[in-house]
């Protein structure tokens, strides 16, 4: 083989040489940037429960703002279900607007990578469906954790107590 004939000539030489094909190349390269995929992966873990601390602080401020509101709707007659639907429809609408921007963003960056890196360095470099699939139950669990402790600060909170509730914020705006 034409490879092992220049390995020989190259033999106990100052300049000695490892000849490999291209796939065998390419495939050892991807095998080394193993710990370059586990530390995507972990970031991305790490993003995604960023994204999910920063709905939750949202909806808890939503939900503690609106505290006399729902009070008010207590005291209208609205149900438990009624207020679970309201504070849940909230958590997921901006949880699967935001899950769908990221989504629609998605495609362009991975076509324009895709474009960008040379065939034969990486062979695929396409989005899968398991990933769009992940992506919008990454969305829809992200909505659905971060309304529980609001829905239930909402259902424990007695209509009394929701209308003595002073936020602070307010209360600081107000000058006597």
């Amino acid at each position: 083989m034409i490879s092992e004939q220049v390995d020989a000539l190259f033999k106990n030489s100052p300049a000695e040489t490892k000849t490999e094909t291209e796939r065998a190349f390419t495939q050892g390269f991807i095998a080394a940037s193993g710990a370059i995929i586990t530390a995507m992966n972990v970031m991305s873990w790490a993003i995604v429960g960023i994204i999910l601390l920063v709905l939750g602080n949202t909806m808890i401020m939503a939900a503690r703002e609106r505290t006399r509101e729902y009070a008010v709707f207590k005291t209208l007659g609205f149900s438990a279900f009624h207020l679970i639907g309201l504070i849940f429809g909230e958590s997921m609408l901006i949880s699967c607007l935001g899950g769908g921007i990221g989504l629609l963003l998605t495609f362009p960056i991975v076509s324009g990578m895709g474009q960008v890196i040379p065939k034969g360095f990486m062979p695929i470099f396409e989005l899968e469906p398991v990933t769009i699939i992940l992506a919008i139950s990454s969305a829809l669990f992200i909505g659905f954790v971060a309304a529980v402790f609001p829905v239930q600060r909402a259902l424990r909170t007695k209509i009394v107590d929701g209308f003595r509730f002073v936020d602070n914020c307010i209360y600081r705006r107000i000058k006597f």
